[in-house]
């Protein structure tokens, strides 16, 4: 019998068995796809390591429950890497000046490609010649949207200073 053979007997024999063991031991269809196919890629691997008969199985256990113990574990590590970076990035996020929402929300009302072009140029500080590389456009393009855009955005902050003080808030 050769290796595939062998390896090929004990899949057929232990799948079923292997994939309720998983199932019942993990949230999702994807984890459980994953710790049978983890512990199958084991057994192909270590296919001379494999016992006969019924201890195969019992080795195939052994198997999946640290193929599951290394998946919880990456699930922790993955959890607590995603919380410290929250934090980071939280702990990093400039504070809008609340003097400034007007600013916002003029910016908010401009259409997606006017802000893509606006943000690139302020917030990233890319030149006209970096932002066409990004939008892929020539730098003439690049140097006329952003003029434009930014003639649309000081067109809705006059806008909203013109409704400002029509309201008698200024």
């Amino acid at each position: 019998m050769t290796h595939r053979d062998r390896f090929e007997a004990v899949y057929d024999a232990y799948y079923p068995a292997i994939h309720q063991y998983a199932a019942r031991r993990t949230g999702s269809p994807d984890d459980t796809a994953d710790v049978i196919s983890e512990t199958f890629l084991t057994a192909w691997r270590r296919i001379g390591d494999v016992p006969d008969g019924e201890e195969a199985l019992l080795w195939l256990y052994g198997v999946a429950r640290r193929v599951l113990a290394n998946q919880q574990r990456g699930e922790s590590r993955r959890a607590v890497l995603t919380e410290r970076l929250r934090a980071e990035l939280a702990a990093e996020r400039p504070v809008r000046p609340v003097d400034l929402e007007h600013v916002r929300a003029a910016f908010d009302e401009l259409p997606e490609r006017d802000r893509e072009v606006l943000a690139l140029a302020c917030w990233e500080g890319l030149t006209s010649q970096r932002i066409a590389k990004v939008l892929g456009c020539t730098a003439i393009a690049a140097r006329t949207r952003l003029h434009r855009a930014r003639k649309r955005m000081a067109a809705v902050l006059e806008q909203q200073a013109s409704l400002t003080i029509a309201m008698g808030e200024a």
